[in-house]
This record gives C-alpha cells, sequence and structure tokens, in this order.
C-alpha cells in the first residue's frame, strides 16, 4: 500500500481524489452544498420554522435537546433528545 499527500493518491486503504477533498460538517453535509440549499425557498422554509419552535420551546444553542416537530406540523412540537430525533432521520434503519 503507497502513503502520500498528493491528490488521488492512496492513503492507508482509502482513495482521496479531487471529489473527496471538500469540506464536511460533522454530520457528514458537504459545506458548500448545504450553504447552497439553505439560500433555497424549501431550506429556507425548514430552518425558520426550526429556528421559531426552538425559540418557541426555550431551547439554548448547545442544549442536550432538540426541537422536534409533531408529525405533519410546522408550528409546534416537543423537547426531544438530540439522538432519538436525529436518528429517525437516517437513511439506514439500525
Amino acid at each position: 500500500m503507497e502513503t502520500g499527500t498528493k491528490k488521488g493518491m492512496i492513503l492507508g486503504r482509502h482513495h482521496y481524489g479531487e471529489n473527496n477533498m471538500t469540506a464536511r460538517y460533522a454530520n457528514g453535509n458537504r459545506k458548500a452544498q448545504q450553504k447552497a440549499y439553505n439560500k433555497t425557498k424549501k431550506g429556507l422554509k425548514l430552518r425558520i420554522r426550526a429556528n421559531k419552535l426552538r425559540r418557541k420551546l426555550k431551547l439554548k444553542k448547545g442544549d442536550s435537546r432538540d426541537a422536534a416537530h409533531y408529525k405533519g406540523s410546522t408550528s409546534k412540537g416537543r423537547p426531544q433528545s438530540r439522538a432519538k430525533n436525529r436518528a429517525s432521520r437516517l437513511k439506514i434503519r439500525r
């Protein structure tokens, strides 16, 4: 196995090409893609509703709970543990 730091070189078991060199958030989202999505109509609506519910429930940034919407509602919700709330959106069920 070769090791190196140039683009396209094999490092360990993973191949790092230009596509894998993009900046990512901790949850795996690509930063540039997420910034662009947050500016679209749909992304902006989602962000506004999420922030509004967070304020309504008086949850601070860094709180161990998320503001979780009730199914089908855009304005009502409850505080819910981060792990439980974010696991509900996983593509692969464990």
